[in-house]
């Protein structure tokens, strides 16, 4: 199995929480050359609007580094404007604006040469009882989402899901919800984006759900991290669930997955490249394993169903 493996550059700038900055601000040329730096990284995913403040200096930028872009990740929760929501906002002046930031970043992605376009709708969703109107909601949810999807068919939309952040209650939840949108909409270019830290915070098994997407024909992409199945804390993939990481690539390969895979990781201390350099290495170390396993000794686990007999031959085969 060969994957092809994307950085999210914003990811090599500045991060921080309520409490510290764990990174500096750094220019979207600076974060380029780090990803060109990186060994094992194949592209890059870039964020719209927030990196294409000069829209025409930013895709010159892009183009000029060589690096292949995985997908442009559209970015409708930030700005202060947005925060009754953007696809689900009361305001039909706002909804337009959402779709057509929706329609932009699709050209965009054709313009940079990539068929993807990813969106995590955060600030969508609610956060008290009789707060929103949940009919009304969904209904703009699916008005706003086809409209953008209908702007052009060669490209892809992939919704991202998560239980919360930034509502509470986030309208795009879960697998079931997201595949249950597509499926109201009918539309062959929108379909998931897997956050394999999101699945795990919603209590999904990562592997699961992603072939559920995929027997769907809705798997788009998928972007890699680890938690603790209790806050989105975007670590690095496997830190701390390995197992559910190595089922994931498991099931990559019997999908004969042939997308990206772009790394979802929060850097706390280090330096970012680096980590982003390790990121890729846990991810290919965990193919090598299989390699080492056995496809068919693998399945052979799961058709006998003994996990204490599969356990045993997982652990032995890391000595």
């Amino acid at each position: 199995m060969h994957l092809r493996h994307a950085i999210m550059v914003g990811m090599l700038g500045r991060t921080y929480d309520r409490f510290h900055e764990y990174q500096p601000a750094r220019g979207l040329r600076e974060r380029l050359e780090m990803a060109q730096s990186i060994r094992g990284a194949d592209g890059v995913e870039v964020v719209y609007p927030s990196e294409f403040a000069s829209m025409n200096e930013t895709i010159a930028m892009i183009k000029d580094s060589g690096l292949r872009l995985s997908a442009v990740n559209l970015n409708v929760k930030q700005d202060r404007k947005w925060q009754a929501g953007s696809f689900t906002s009361p305001d039909p002046q706002l909804r337009s604006m959402a779709v057509q930031e929706l329609k932009v970043a699709f050209d965009l992605a054709a313009e940079l040469g990539t068929d993807m376009v990813t969106c995590c709708p955060l600030i969508d969703g609610h956060n008290y009882s009789f707060e929103v109107d949940y009919l009304e909601q969904w209904q703009w949810l699916e008005e706003c989402i086809s409209a953008g999807a209908r702007h052009r068919s060669d490209v892809r939309l992939g919704l991202e899901y998560k239980l919360n952040e930034a509502r509470n209650y986030n309208i795009l939840a879960d697998m079931g919800r997201t595949l249950y949108l597509c499926e109201r909409m009918g539309l062959p270019n929108v379909g998931v984006t897997l956050d394999v830290g999101h699945a795990l915070l919603a209590k999904e098994t990562p592997a699961e759900v992603m072939c559920l997407a995929a027997q769907a024909d809705r798997l788009f992409y998928i972007h890699l991290n680890d938690n603790g199945r209790d806050w989105d804390w975007d670590m690095l993939p496997g830190a701390i669930n390995f197992w559910d990481l190595l089922e994931v690539m498991f099931y990559l390969d019997r999908l004969k997955w042939e997308g990206w895979v772009s790394y979802d990781v929060f850097v706390r201390n280090g330096d970012p490249a680096e980590s982003m350099e390790v990121a890729i290495m846990i991810v290919e170390t965990a193919i090598e394993l299989l390699d080492k396993i056995g496809r068919e000794e693998l399945q052979s686990f799961i058709k006998e169903g003994i996990p204490a007999r599969a356990f045993r031959q997982l652990l032995k085969a890391m000595l």
